[in-house]
C-alpha cells in the first residue's frame, strides 16, 4: 500500500502550501513503518492542531490503512524553515 499518497490525500487539503509537503517512509521491521512529514512551520502547527487533536486523527486513519495489511504505521511531524533571503 502507497501510505504517502495516503497521507497526501489527507494533508494536502489541511495545509496551505501542499507543495512544499515532504513525506519519507523507512520500514523498521517487517511489521512497522515510521513515517515523517515535514511541512513549514505554520503548516506544522495546522497538522497538529490544539492539543494534538488533528494529528491524531490522521494517525488515526492511517493506522486503520495499516491494519488492512497487518502493519503498524508511526507517523511524526516536523517543520522546516524556509530559506533566508
Amino acid at each position: 500500500m502507497d501510505y504517502k499518497t495516503i497521507i497526501h490525500a489527507i494533508v494536502d487539503s489541511i495545509v496551505e502550501h501542499p507543495d512544499s509537503i515532504l513525506i519519507r517512509e523507512t520500514v523498521e521491521s517487517e511489521k512497522d513503518i515510521s513515517i515523517i512529514v515535514c511541512a513549514e512551520k505554520d503548516d506544522t502547527a495546522r497538522l497538529i492542531g490544539r492539543k494534538g487533536i488533528i494529528a491524531n486523527s490522521i494517525r488515526e486513519m492511517v493506522s486503520v490503512a495499516g491494519k488492512t495489511e497487518n502493519k503498524r504505521i508511526h507517523l511524526k511531524f516536523e517543520s522546516f524553515e524556509g530559506e533566508e533571503e
